[in-house]
């Protein structure tokens, strides 16, 4: 009986609490680094290759503590580029609200997994060994319940609370926090056409999936850091594999080059502008916020009852549309941003041109030369305008480079 009560109180190793603590922090990191590296920018994006021994880690890793299919969670991963914040996006918050995605996400994903049509469709390319389809994919509940024998060995009865950390960590962090707030709050550093936002600038906690809207920038991108203040530790995993000959970095996100010295817009400009598209809206936005913030600061000092106050109540309920791309919006928001812009000289300039400029990538059919004198008159006219932020910014379009 003492040897029971022993066993229960501490398992075999009677571990202190920091040092269960300390497990359980690392035995959740290697989750995420897993589902980041391996699932998320190897195997769904082809971001990078990984040596077979470190795949087969990561696989066997990943049913341990996940359950996890790995045709399952690629298939529904990349449906979710492909149909981002539109009928069919298995987990988008636009779709079935935050909460729902925060705190149910892994049910979305469950749900999904059971449509064949997503499997056959988007799973392509995945494993597909004997391992895989009589282990694996067979028996994926097998190794989260092995895992739950491992705790209670070692731990004791508390192991049975380590388990259930390790098994709520994904859940939580990559289905709800990544999909739900990724979506919902935080900054941008490109216009990519949903709603992606970079939670935190430090990629730490969920192995860097925090920079959420750089990847939706640039998708295949092995690397989701970009500004020099941002911290992709999966990336540094990365580059330590690839030092010791276990990883092949196959994309990264490019590189924003500028000309300083190139005298007009050329085939080099228009290269450029299309290939860092995400980052030319993103600056084009922030002129017309700057804008905006400026004319609802003259209508509030001005309000008086011939419709200024109106105006100005307008403006402000439709700021956030203002940089948004046609697409983006609904027709009654898009008449909605019209009707608040019709007062404005300015504001109504920088829109007009900031969606024909988005119309320069959307073009299918034109060709490069008919598109560089599209963008060659866009920048002439941009600085004719009058309006110096937008005159500024036609400047250093001018300096793009392929």
């Amino acid at each position: 009986m003492d040897h029971i009560l022993s066993f229960v109180g501490g398992g075999f190793l009677h571990a202190s609490w920091w040092q269960i603590v300390a497990f359980t922090l690392v035995a959740t990191h290697v989750t995420i680094v897993g589902v980041t590296v391996f699932l998320h920018r190897s195997q769904a994006h082809r971001g990078l290759d990984l040596h077979p021994a470190v795949m087969h880690f990561f696989r066997f890793w990943l049913w341990m503590t996940t359950g996890m299919v790995t045709k399952e969670w690629v298939a529904i991963h990349r449906k979710h580029h492909a149909k981002c914040e539109r009928d069919g996006d298995p987990h988008s918050p636009m779709r079935f609200g935050i909460w729902k995605v925060l705190f149910r996400g892994a049910e979305l994903y469950r749900e999904e997994a059971t449509n064949a049509e997503t499997m056959a469709k988007f799973g392509h390319g995945t494993p597909d060994d004997w391992l895989e389809r009589h282990v694996y994919a067979r028996h994926s509940l097998m190794g989260v319940m092995i895992m739950l024998a491992l705790d209670i060995a070692m731990f004791g009865a508390v192991g049975v609370t380590v388990w259930a950390v390790q098994m709520a960590w994904i859940p939580f962090w990559a289905a709800g926090v990544v999909n739900g707030i990724g979506h919902y709050w935080g900054y941008r550093n490109y216009a990519s056409p949903d709603t992606s936002t970079n939670v935190f600038p430090w990629g730490i906690i969920i192995g860097g999936e925090e920079l959420h809207n750089n990847h939706h920038a640039y998708g295949t991108s092995a690397k989701f850091s970009a500004k020099w203040y941002e911290f992709d530790i999966g990336w540094g995993y990365i580059r330590i594999l690839q030092f010791v000959g276990l990883a092949k970095i196959k994309k990264v996100a490019p590189k924003l080059k500028l000309d300083s010295n190139k005298p007009m817009v050329d085939l080099s400009t228009l290269q450029g502008v299309i290939t860092h598209r995400y980052e030319v809206m993103a600056r084009y936005g922030d002129i017309i916020k700057s804008a905006a913030r400026q004319e609802l600061a003259k209508l509030k000092t001005s309000r008086n009852p011939d419709g200024t106050e109106c105006r100005w109540t307008t403006l402000r309920q439709v700021r956030r549309w203002l940089h948004r791309s046609e697409d983006a919006l609904q027709p009654e928001q898009l008449a909605q941003v019209d009707q608040a812009i019709a007062g404005s000289q300015s504001l109504s300039t920088l829109v007009q041109m900031r969606r024909e400029l988005g119309r320069l990538w959307e073009s299918s059919s034109a060709s490069s030369e008919q598109l560089l004198s599209h963008l060659q008159a866009w920048c002439q006219r941009a600085q004719q305008s009058g309006i110096e932020g937008l005159e500024q910014f036609a400047d250093r379009l001018r300096r793009y480079a392929a």
